[in-house]
């Protein structure tokens, strides 16, 4: 296509996601609020994944695959170094072959808009003379630490384990506070090397998108915006549960997990308003055994009625008859429409691992929080949580790192009633509407994603 030549679409963006749900989940929700704005858009996911994907709803974005090299079984448990080494080998041909095919189809991508953790698609898309976008998946904070550590500004591994960091933008931040892959780093070296390496070739990007808003990290936002052409766009989820610009957009449309959605809702349905803790670890994060039973006694003695998501790779964790015992006063189910959930009125608290998904869509929706943190970034979003957001607690653990029943209970009880529970409620209340505001017509994130079209519009 010629440039100039007229077409029913301001630009065409393919948009391409680190395979798993929490990063196809922003970034789908990314793609759709393009599409509402007239954008094309494209989302590129592995061949694998796409044979099984459960699809729910209806969304407007086109579909196309590219391999990582593992078309058949999927990357089963393959080392993540060699996972990654072989996507980069085999997605990097296979997405230029894709490129090529959309622009002798007539459809030409104006722009690649490629997660993070995968820095080579900004490669494949300057060799073909195409524009590219790096999106952040997780919070600014976070990726202000790992840019730190990238730049060799925080030597890793950290020299004293109990001395305070302060790094710009963010509040002094205890070593335990930082991503288990920085404090950690000699027990996850192939993540470490892909969290450090989401820098490798950032400035050459176009754009740097982040799923957060401004009003949430505006002291950090600030200071990323001086090294490059930041930008933040999110919280990326359904709008329905935001502004309700997007018609009928009540769910992410697509899941590695199937859920009995009726069920979860019904039994909701039956509860008192704000009576419910609802718990969930998200799609990865794996409980060790004593935890988990800690977990589920501090549910039992809890005074709240409880929806509990037990993934069924974590199932047989569960005590013993402790569904049984608790049928009367709480639910476990495998999966759940996450967000249904959290805006139910019976929900009054989330006990969470604190992804920075569950963690944005908790804010969006003004549910306080319980945290309790596994790894990765969850320990740096607990942090915000209690003491800058001040939406929750943090459970506290013991000297085995396990968080027991008793805390447990304590801490739904401090959230769910009582002086603090009402502070956190208030705050809950005042970020959901800063992220109703963010993403609404005029509102932070919406004049950000109109700019970066224009631009794409001007260069098209």
């Amino acid at each position: 296509m010629e440039k100039g030549q007229l077409r029913a679409y301001k630009a065409h963006c393919l948009i391409l996601p680190y395979p798993s749900q929490g990063h196809m989940n922003p970034m789908l929700q990314f793609a759709k609020l393009l599409d509402h704005k007239g954008v094309r858009a494209t989302l590129v996911t592995t061949r694998f994944l796409y044979k099984t994907m459960h699809s729910s709803g209806s969304s407007s974005a086109a579909w196309e695959t590219i391999s990582d090299g593992f078309d058949d079984a999927g990357r089963g448990d393959t080392n993540t170094d060699i996972y990654l080494g072989r996507f980069w080998q085999v997605g990097s041909k296979t997405l230029a072959e894709l490129l090529e095919k959309l622009s002798n189809s007539g459809s030409p991508v104006d722009c690649v808009v490629y997660d993070a953790f995968m820095p080579w698609p900004l490669d494949v898309a300057r060799k073909l003379g195409i524009a590219g976008a790096v999106y952040f998946t997780q919070s600014c904070a976070v990726d202000n630490v790992y840019y730190h550590v990238h730049r060799g500004l925080l030597k890793l591994p950290l020299a004293d384990g109990h001395s305070q960091i302060s790094l710009p933008g963010l509040p002094a931040l205890d070593p335990l506070d930082l991503p288990s892959f920085v404090y950690d780093c000699r027990s996850y070296p192939a993540f470490y090397s892909m969290l450090v390496g989401q820098f490798s070739n950032v400035d050459k990007a176009d754009w740097v998108l982040c799923n957060t808003f401004y009003e949430l990290e505006e002291q950090v936002v600030d200071w990323m915006a001086k090294l490059w052409r930041l930008r933040t766009v999110g919280p990326t989820i359904p709008s329905n549960y935001l502004n309700k610009r997007l018609k009928d957009d009540k769910e992410y449309n697509v899941n590695f997990f199937k859920s009995d959605n009726d069920a979860c809702i019904k039994w909701l349905n039956e509860r008192p308003k704000g009576s419910i803790a609802y718990v969930s670890f998200g799609s990865i994060a794996k409980l060790e055994d004593e935890q988990m039973e800690e977990l589920a006694w501090g549910l039992r003695r809890s005074k709240s009625s409880f929806l509990w998501v037990v993934r069924e790779s974590e199932a047989a964790k569960v005590p013993k008859g402790f569904i049984e015992e608790t049928s009367e006063k709480g639910l476990v189910v495998s999966w759940c429409p996450q967000m249904e959930v959290l805006a139910h009125e019976a929900v009054g608290c989330f006990v969470t691992h604190c992804g920075w998904n569950s963690t944005l869509e908790a804010l969006s929706l003004g549910v306080p929080m319980v945290a309790l943190p596994q790894w990765s970034d969850q320990r740096t979003n607990a942090k915000y949580i209690m003491d800058v957001w001040k939406v929750g607690v943090r459970a506290p653990t013991d000297e085995k790192g396990v968080v027991r029943q008793d805390v447990l209970e304590q801490c739904i009880s401090e959230v769910m009633e009582g002086e603090i529970g009402e502070e956190i409620q208030k705050n809950a209340v005042k970020w959901k509407e800063l992220a109703r505001k963010a993403v609404d017509e005029g509102g932070s994130s919406d004049k950000n994603i109109d700019e970066f079209i224009a631009k794409l519009q001007n260069q098209s």
